[in-house]
Order: structure tokens, then C-alpha cells, then sequence
């Protein structure tokens, strides 16, 4: 199976992910959880993910952490036809996007242009879960998740 973690820069989906790796550890411990931060590749970040998580087996799951906010990216994810595949929308209202993405570390801050562009032109997917971040904690948002894997396994 793969969850899609996706949504605009400082909505959560990073906390959330990285937690719900953690909680998935735990509930699933004969199964082999991974997680993919998109972060993580600085070119082709979309196709790079896309190859690392395809060869997702029945006992696996994945996270991919990304904001995905362009549909084609969505699409092509979903165009996974031997593994499940969910998406988990997490928002947030932009004045929290950008105060959240001003508390980063430089090193991990997004241009603060670049925070408006993604969020203005973001394309919401079809979720199976949606989680607005500023009406939720991370343990709440992390709760609703594994409560839905444990639907989807």
C-alpha cells in the first residue's frame, strides 16, 4: 500500500508523516514500513519518488511525503495498478503555511514566494482523508490516519 501525504508547504505533512511511520512500526510490525520525503531529491522529485515507491510489495507500506500539487502528479500515482494507493490530503490556512515554514531552520525554509505559488495553484486530489492542521494536533491527524489504514489493509 502507499499513503500519499500531500499539500501545501507548513500544512504538517512532514510531522504527520514522519509520526505516522512511527505509530504504522507499531501496528504493523511483520509488514515493512517505508517512507519517502520528497525533500529529499532536488531534481525530477516526482519521477525519482514515483520509481522508489513502485516496487511496493503486498506486505510494504509506503509514505510519500509531498506536496503533489500539480493533478499529473497525482494522476501518475494513482496510476499504480498492482498496489494501493491512498491519498491524504493535510491543509492548512495559508497565514499558518507561511508562519509555520518562517519557524523552519534556514536550511529547510521554502522561499516565501514559493509558499503563495504552491498554495494558490495547488490542485486538491480526490482524498481518502483530509486533514485540516489547524483545526487538528499531530496526534489527532496521526489517529484519523491509522484508523484508516487499518480500513484500507
Amino acid at each position: 500500500m502507499i499513503v500519499v501525504i500531500c499539500g501545501p508547504p507548513g500544512a504538517g505533512k512532514t510531522s504527520i508523516a514522519t509520526r505516522l511511520r512511527q505509530a504504522l512500526v507499531l501496528e504493523y510490525p511483520t509488514h515493512t514500513i517505508s517512507l519517502f520525503h520528497s525533500d529529499d531529491y532536488s531534481r525530477r522529485t516526482y519521477e525519482r519518488l514515483y520509481e522508489e515507491v513502485r516496487e511496493t510489495g503486498c506486505d510494504e507500506i509506503a509514505i510519500v511525503d509531498g506536496t503533489f500539487y500539480r493533478r499529473r502528479w497525482q494522476t501518475r500515482f494513482r496510476s499504480l495498478s498492482d498496489v494501493r494507493v491512498r491519498f491524504v490530503y493535510v491543509t492548512a490556512s495559508l497565514e499558518t503555511c507561511l508562519a509555520r515554514n518562517r519557524a523552519r531552520a534556514e536550511a529547510d525554509r521554502i522561499d516565501e514566494q514559493g509558499v503563495h505559488v504552491v498554495y494558490r495553484e495547488f490542485s486538491e486530489p480526490a482524498a481518502d482523508v483530509r486533514i485540516d492542521t489547524d483545526e487538528c494536533s499531530v496526534s489527532e491527524a496521526v489517529e484519523r490516519v491509522v484508523a484508516a489504514v487499518r480500513t484500507w489493509m
